[in-house]
């Protein structure tokens, strides 16, 4: 009778992995569902302006289908070998990767599609021998073939750990950028939203070693529940219409750089009244403004002059520079709209220099304060 009762806990335990298990499946189909077809109405308007990093969520979303076997039979040595492995060598690239495309879209990521591609081969190569082995009834890895395999998803674990420092770093690098007023519009990098996520590696490390170290299905069962939340809060986060507005916060225009009082000079202040001329004749009369995507290190390449001196000009004489040509690009939308009175706002808005309507509207509300 102890028999009995023993092993019926034993089979009522793996159930719940295996619930645990299809829950996060599920919700992983959910979201890449939702990802594809739920999308707000200035992508659908406008193509490009769907981020490159909506079609990689969608398939990087639908990869726990290959976990399937373990959801339906838990107890399977070979569905576990793979079901545990999955998530230290797959997370850190897949994070990585999000990073790096989403970011990476609004900066350079063409310089990070060749090793983002080498890190898809090393994982895909990493789990395919597991996942066969999990979906071929009886599997077919010996015991010696599981040794050395799981000693080389460590590896590759720990390289893809590395993988996702890089992102988080080069992220964070972007970000220092954006507080340096180096935009003009908002929507060339959305920095509230890389200040949320930037760090998900970080985040996500307890719920993908413990499982693995420990060869603990309990373990994976409660990191399953905690990831299929973080999975719902992600699926909240993308429902919304308005979610652009919400991930995309107007850039503070007072962190010019600054130089000490102190070192200043007649020299100084003439080279300050050279450089607005320059940046007047660069960015007014030669109508840079017009660009959606002008920088302060453009003007900075324009002028040939050190940034600090750049930014101190915009600082001193035009007050910020996100300020100075977003009130370029407003008397732009005023005029346009005068002499275009057919047109429409947002189409306006984007002959004046504007991401969209609603970068716009965001400056003129940020002006007015």
């Amino acid at each position: 009778m102890s028999i009995i009762i023993r092993n019926f806990a034993t089979v009522n335990e793996y159930y719940y992995y295996g619930v645990a298990a299809a829950i996060y499946i599920a919700l992983c189909w959910t979201f890449a569902a939702v990802r594809w077809f739920h999308t707000c109405q200035q992508p659908k308007e406008h193509r490009a302006a769907i981020w490159p990093d909506r079609k990689l969520q969608c398939i990087i979303y639908m990869m726990p289908t290959f976990l399937l076997p373990y959801a339906i039979e838990p107890s399977d040595p070979s569905a576990w070998l793979m079901y545990k492995s999955y998530f230290p060598a797959c997370y850190y690239f897949y994070s990585a990767a999000l990073l790096l495309c989403f970011f990476g879209s609004l900066r350079q990521w063409g310089q990070w599609k060749t090793v983002s591609w080498i890190g898809a081969i090393i994982t895909s190569l990493t789990m395919a021998p597991l996942v066969l082995n999990a979906w071929v009834p009886g599997g077919f890895m010996t015991e010696g073939a599981i040794s050395l395999w799981s000693n080389v998803v460590m590896v590759v674990s720990l390289v893809m750990m590395v993988y996702a420092v890089v992102a988080m770093w080069q992220v964070w690098q972007w970000m220092k950028l954006a507080r340096d007023d180096n935009f003009s519009n908002p929507d060339d990098f959305p920095m509230q939203y890389a200040s949320r996520v930037w760090l998900a590696p970080v985040i996500f490390t307890p719920m993908l070693w413990p499982a693995y170290l420990f060869d603990s299905p309990a373990l994976r069962a409660v990191s399953d529940m905690i990831l299929s939340v973080c999975t719902v809060l992600m699926l909240l986060h993308v429902l919304p219409i308005w979610r652009r507005v919400a991930i995309v916060t107007a850039l503070d225009g007072d962190h010019a750089d600054t130089i000490d009082d102190a070192d200043g000079d007649d020299h100084r202040d003439d080279l300050i009244a050279q450089t607005a001329i320059e940046i007047e004749a660069y960015v007014r009369d030669g109508q840079a403004y017009l660009d959606p995507h002008l920088k302060i290190d453009d003007v900075v390449d324009h002028c040939r002059l050190g940034r600090t001196y750049v930014s101190l000009t915009f600082q001193r004489r035009f007050g910020s520079f996100s300020a100075y040509v977003n009130r370029l690009r407003l008397s732009h939308y005023d005029q346009y709209q005068a002499s275009h009175p057919a047109e429409t706002k947002e189409s306006a808005a984007l002959a004046s220099g504007f991401s969209s309507y609603n970068a716009c509207y965001r400056a003129q509300q940020k002006l007015k304060k």
